[in-house]
């Protein structure tokens, strides 16, 4: 430091000898040091451009393996490795100004011992301390302060790496900036402060020279950028607000949960469910496998209100965790079981993937809806699936097609059926039969974009109105939850007819089951009313919604098109002055559409009331297998079977 000392000291010197004026002196020497470190700011600029440049690809890995910190930190290094970029490398300015301010502060304070230098400046004695003067010099850190915030606010816009950092980071570099000026300000001479204020506006000017020479625009796609953060972003807010670690009731029992089903060892069966609303699809198979097996059932669910935990109190066989949503992902990578059945499309494609600890898991897809696996989900969706249980003969061939088209590896296409139409057709069989005076009609569109609430509801009713029919509107729970201004209107609109009525109460199935015929649009309640009823669907031809933009690219019909003129008729959106004549064509041939319906179920949907049979022994031969398997090698404890 001696050296460097004496180094500074000289260019000092020289600077007072040239100017004669120990102020203009430090302002010069702060011009001949950004000009003696140019190529350094030079390389900061171009390195903090390859910083923002990788930035989309570093996000954009992020959110491919969001959660995986170890996958993470290889790639990201493998990128850093390619680029030639030290992560370490911003730290090498920030040593150089300590070092420049640490020179400076020793040069004046031997300029202030040099009988033959003037200390004043513009009528101020360069060489007084604030701390030791009073108050009379609280100006000097108060200038020093002002200038480091304008040096942030110019950094906060104009630097390449600094703008893109997060709000936190630029108002807290800010704060620590602006408060060590002004701290040291207070304890070091005026002259110390008239450097650090010439060397933070010389620093802004540098800022658009350097902007204006070397212009990131041309370098870093902003575009992808700003697509990479909003994709990071979204991962992050998964699960919702984040809760404080350590006082929120739920996410105590999320940790101990955790905790509770990784000290279990060879799990033979996880199921995994979103909300409560998914054990429906579930159900008849649990209730199988809990009647016919000692098998234990491992539940997870990200609902801490889940249903099933009210269950598993009646049945210890049943095991049930809360994980959220983002702890879920990690959950999901150390997964180790024999069979994991799930609900969720789209695994491996986004947050959540298969396991990194156990390859041998057997990961089941089981389906939530009866229609076009092809239409309705994303491209890829159920790719990386092992097993898939088809409702019906257009799943099993859609995934085939797919499989052919796409040269993915053949996955197990198991014949099950729909175990929740099994219940309700039950359930319906053992209803008494309601007699009403005018045939009842349902009116129960879909939560899409332009469905019949949004598009053509009022033209509907207006054609049935005075038809002696009795016509409720189910609008979809989402439609309530997100207008509900606009559902209240609608009933006061309606509410002198005594023939309308806008039912926004969905906490029973009866007003579905008693209509005589259900109106919709795309939404998968035709299938429920109409396979379980037997009775006609009119559709209306509203914008279909397409999940898959690529669905055309196998050669098959999705049922959802295939469905609307086999269970009933459509009418496109420029023919709704027809809707009664079809509505009283469908009704008075009731009888024939049950048949034909009855004939199209038999066709399109597997083992009916079986279903939930069929898909738990399949799941016990597979777990029976995997424990043969693993046997070979050594006798193996598990959770029975």
């Amino acid at each position: 430091m001696e050296i460097l000392y004496s180094a500074f000291e000289i260019v000092m010197n020289g600077c007072y000898n040239l100017c004669r004026n120990y102020g203009a002196a430090i302002l010069l020497f702060t011009l001949i040091s950004k000009i003696v470190l140019l190529p350094v700011s030079v390389w900061v600029q171009k390195n903090s451009i390859k910083m923002v440049k990788m930035q989309p690809e570093i996000n954009f890995i992020m959110v491919k393996h969001f959660g995986d910190k170890d996958t993470i930190a290889g790639e990201q290094a493998a990128v850093y490795k390619r680029e030639k970029y030290h992560p370490m490398a911003s730290v090498f300015p920030l040593v150089i100004q300590l070092v420049l301010l640490m020179c400076v502060i020793e040069v004046i304070k031997r300029g202030m011992n040099n009988p033959l230098i003037d200390m004043g400046f513009l009528g101020v004695d360069l060489s007084l301390v604030p701390s030791a003067e009073g108050i009379g010099l609280i100006w000097s850190p108060l200038v020093a302060g002002f200038s480091a915030w304008l040096l942030c606010i110019a950094q906060n816009a104009g630097n390449v790496l600094q703008s893109e950092q997060s709000k936190l980071n630029k108002y807290g570099l800010m704060a620590f900036s602006v408060g060590l000026s002004l701290y040291l300000g207070w304890f070091v001479s005026v002259g110390v402060a008239l450097y650090w204020m010439a060397s933070n506006v010389l620093a802004i000017v540098q800022l658009y020279l350097l902007n204006w020479a070397i212009n990131p625009k041309k370098y870093v796609d902003y575009e992808a950028l700003e697509k990479s953060k909003k994709e990071l972003e979204r991962l992050g807010n998964i699960g919702g607000e984040k809760r404080r670690r350590f006082h929120d009731p739920e996410a105590r029992r999320e940790r101990q949960d955790y905790r509770k089903f990784f000290s279990v060892v060879n799990k033979h069966l996880v199921f995994y469910s979103e909300s409560s609303g998914f054990y429906k699809y579930y159900k008849g198979t649990i209730e199988y496998l809990l009647k016919n097996t000692n098998l234990v059932i491992h539940y997870i669910t990200s609902d801490p209100k889940d249903a099933v935990f009210e269950l598993a109190k009646e049945n210890t066989q049943i095991r049930p965790y809360y994980i959220g949503e983002k702890k879920l992902i990690t959950l999901m990578m150390k997964l180790e079981a024999d069979v994991m059945v799930m609900t969720m499309p789209d695994i491996e494609n986004y947050h959540i993937k298969r396991s990194y600890i156990d390859k041998n898991i057997e990961y089941v897809y089981m389906q939530h809806g009866m229609d076009s696996i092809n239409l309705t989900l994303r491209t890829g969706a159920i790719d990386h699936y092992d097993t898939i249980f088809c409702v019906g003969k257009h799943q099993k061939e859609e995934v085939e097609k797919t499989e052919a088209v796409y040269g993915l590896p053949p996955k197990r296409l198991i014949e099950c059926g729909y175990t929740l139409l099994d219940e309700m057709r039950t359930d319906y069989e053992k209803r008494e039969i309601s007699v009403h005076d005018k045939k009842r009609i349902l009116i129960a569109p879909s939560w899409q974009k332009d469905n019949i609430v949004d598009s053509c509801l009022e033209k509907i009713l207006d054609n049935l109105k005075g038809q002696a029919y009795y016509v409720t509107v189910r609008p979809h729970p989402q439609h309530v939850r997100h207008k509900a201004e606009f559902m209240e209107q609608l009933k006061k609109q309606y509410e002198q007819n005594p023939d309308i009525e806008i039912q926004t109460d969905f906490s029973s199935n009866d007003t579905v089951f008693e209509a005589d015929l259900v109106i919709t649009d795309w939404s998968s309640i035709a299938y429920d009313y109409a396979y379980t009823t037997g009775r006609p669907v009119l559709f209306i031809n509203t914008p279909m919604k397409v999940m898959n933009p690529e669905y055309q690219k196998i050669d098959t019909v999705p049922i959802n098109i295939l469905v609307r003129d086999e269970i009933g008729c459509s009418l496109d959106m420029d023919e709704l002055d027809r809707v009664s004549e079809c509505v009283e064509t469908l009704l008075e041939n009731s009888e024939q559409y049950c048949e034909k319906i009855e004939r199209f179920v038999d066709e399109y949907v597997y083992n009916h009331g079986t279903s939930a049979e069929v898909g738990a022994k399949y799941i016990v031969s597979r777990i029976q297998k995997k424990i043969e398997e693993k046997k070979k090698g050594s006798k193996i404890k598990g959770d029975g079977i």
